[in-house]
């Protein structure tokens, strides 16, 4: 039993011994390891003390190697524009066309850019350059504004725009691909002129301006000189003859500048940004609207020569004008204040008119050497309302210059130009209601005209049966014409006319009121008065209750009124009178004196018993006679 135990034990025992041997070996190996690492210890010790200051320098180095690598990127930075320089003024110093649009604009695009970079830096030493690319830059754009010139300039040959206003035809405007290059020039242009001179006007938008406001200006001069020529009185020619509605080229004039800056305005709209519209419109048209401006003085200076019969064309000019600056505010927004200005001498014109026509009546009339003896009516009646009635034919221009004279106020005898144009009080009543005051201007036209008549037949005519014949031949007249005319619903039944027919009848039927105080009666018989007028009326009994006196009397009024009436008829029928005069004088005649005959010839007929040696006439014969007055 213990050698059994023994034998376990001394294996164990063994297995420990090599341990202890392993043990011993390791902590040999961990001495060694340990003096190594002491050792390695010193040794980087020492290399750190050696090697650190290499490293450093190294590290600064490689600083100052950056700061070397960003330097030179800086220059070769400023260089670039330099090169670039070289390269796009190759470019741009050649000729579009042999370059191309395209990479023309494109070559002016990189310049620019290279521009607004250099001018971020500020740097000093970019001045030069800065200098370099925009003297280049302004090569490049003038380079386009030629391009852009002669683009313009090769559709901007003079039209002649009446063949255009006799077909009803649209005004030429230019090709689309035109318009297409055009705009892509003035968009490259503006781009660069915005940051040179922002708000004013592009030289691309100076250049159409000056090319198509040549281009209308030279298409209109022949309406213009056809405006004046067809102003003018020919050799010939009546002076007094009023001037006939759209015998003046005026109108074709108007309609020709409308027709021709639509189209402009067109043209633009395709080519031109929007906040240019009106600008370059303004300016293209500037030329040919200080044309118009002159032909309208001249038009003005010849109505202003001509004013009474050719005041109804500054009325025509008034309203064409006007019209087309309407239209023409309508469709672009511009020019209305500038057609405004130019139409103002001629609108003054117009106005102070209207008092000359009125002071031309009273002045022809009191230069009359002499009325009609035969009562009548005078050549410058049928003119005036020939006035009138070519008046209605410009209502629109009329009641405007009306409306800003305000009611009344063409009765100033002196309308000038220097006091016309300060506005009152009914100058601002621009509701008023034009037709009514034309009325009121014909009326006091009428009432100018028939009061300085009637003036003048007290003067020159004697007696007041002619007189009274004359002013209701001219009434007449006047009325034969408002009939007629147009005047019909614009003046209507005149109170004042009926006034002034009843003035003209009584004139007459006062000379008839001599002859009728022989009819009156007024004799009465010692034994009692005189029967009135009635069916039991018996002339010879009247008679029987005068004495021989009496009787002699009656007689004598007899035949006094048969002198008196025979003479009056003689003259009623040696007047020259309207129709309607000759009824309305003859009926009013018949009424005043044929009542008064009958009763007084009822009552002393009986006087020369039926011999007609006192009574020429009976009732019968009486009545007859007055009938054929009318």
């Amino acid at each position: 039993m213990a050698v059994q135990r023994r034998g376990p034990l001394a294996e164990e025992a063994a297995e420990v011994e090599v341990l202890y041997a392993n043990l011993e070996k390791l902590k040999s190996l961990s001495k060694k390891i340990q003096g190594s690492m002491s050792r390695l210890e010193v040794s980087g010790r020492t290399v750190q003390d050696a090697i650190g200051p290499v490293y450093g320098n190294t590290q600064r180095l490689q600083v100052m190697n950056t700061n070397v690598d960003r330097v030179l990127e800086a220059i070769e930075r400023a260089r670039e524009p330099l090169d670039m320089t070289k390269r796009e003024e190759r470019i741009l110093r050649s000729r579009p066309e042999r370059i191309g649009l395209a990479d023309y604009m494109s070559s002016i695009d990189r310049t620019n850019q290279a521009l607004r970079e250099l001018k971020s830096t500020n740097l000093r030493s970019n001045q030069q350059a800065i200098s370099e690319l925009s003297s280049l830059l302004s090569v490049g754009t003038q380079s386009l504004e030629d391009v852009f010139r002669e683009l313009c300039r090769r559709d901007s040959q003079p039209i002649e725009p009446l063949g255009y206003i006799m077909k009803g035809s649209e005004f030429p405007r230019l090709a689309q691909q035109k318009t297409a290059q055009l705009r892509t020039i003035n968009a490259q242009i503006y781009n660069y002129t915005s940051q040179m001179s922002p708000g004013e006007l592009t030289p691309s938008a100076k250049v159409y301006a000056q090319e198509r406001g040549q281009y209308v200006t030279l298409s209109l001069s022949n309406l213009a000189q056809a405006s004046l020529s067809t102003a003018r009185k020919v050799a010939g020619q009546d002076g007094n003859a009023i001037y006939k509605q759209g015998s003046n080229g005026a109108g074709s004039y108007a309609s020709g500048m409308q027709g021709m800056y639509t189209a402009e305005y067109d043209n633009i709209c395709q080519i031109f940004s929007r906040e240019e519209w009106g600008q370059v419109l303004s300016n293209t048209c500037q030329s040919s609207l200080a044309v118009f401006g002159n032909t309208l003085r001249d038009l003005d200076a010849h109505i202003k020569s001509n004013l009474i019969t050719d005041c109804y064309l500054a009325y025509e000019i008034i309203e064409v004008v006007s019209n087309t600056s309407f239209r023409l505010e309508e469709r672009t927004g511009e020019l209305k204040h500038a057609m405004s200005e130019a139409l103002r001498p001629v609108r003054e014109t117009a106005k102070s008119s209207l008092a000359i026509l009125l002071s031309d009546i009273r002045s022809r009339i009191q230069q009359l050497s002499s009325l009609p003896i035969d009562g009548s009516a005078v050549p410058i009646t049928s003119e005036v309302m020939q006035r009138l009635q070519t008046m209605t034919s410009y209502l629109p221009p009329l009641t405007s210059i009306m409306r800003s004279l305000g009611d009344g106020g063409w009765s100033a005898p002196n309308n000038s130009t220097s006091t016309s144009s300060i506005p009152t009080v009914k100058s601002f009543d621009v509701g008023a209601d034009g037709k009514q005051l034309f009325s009121h201007y014909s009326n006091d036209t009428i009432e100018t005209l028939l009061s300085n008549l009637e003036s003048r037949a007290k003067s020159m005519l004697r007696g007041k049966s002619v007189q009274g014949v004359f002013l209701a031949n001219n009434i007449a007249l006047i009325e034969r014409m408002i009939r007629s005319s147009e005047l019909q619903p614009l003046l209507g039944s005149s109170e004042k006319l009926a006034t002034w027919r009843k003035k003209s009848s009584q004139l007459y039927t006062d000379a008839w009121g001599e002859i009728s105080k022989l009819l009156l009666d007024v004799i009465n018989t010692k034994n009692s008065r005189p029967p009135s007028m009635g069916q039991g009326v018996n002339s010879a009994d009247v008679l029987k209750a005068l004495n021989s006196k009496e009787k002699d009397a009656i007689k004598e009024k007899f035949r006094s009124f048969n002198v008196s009436f025979d003479e009056l008829v003689a003259k009623h029928k040696s007047y020259k009178m309207e129709p309607e005069v000759r009824r309305m004088l003859g009926r009013e005649v018949q009424m005043y004196i044929e009542p008064l005959y009958g009763r007084f010839w009822e009552r002393y007929h009986e006087v020369d018993k039926g011999k007609g040696k006192y009574v020429k006439y009976d009732k019968g014969q009486l009545s007859s006679i007055l009938a054929s007055l009318s």
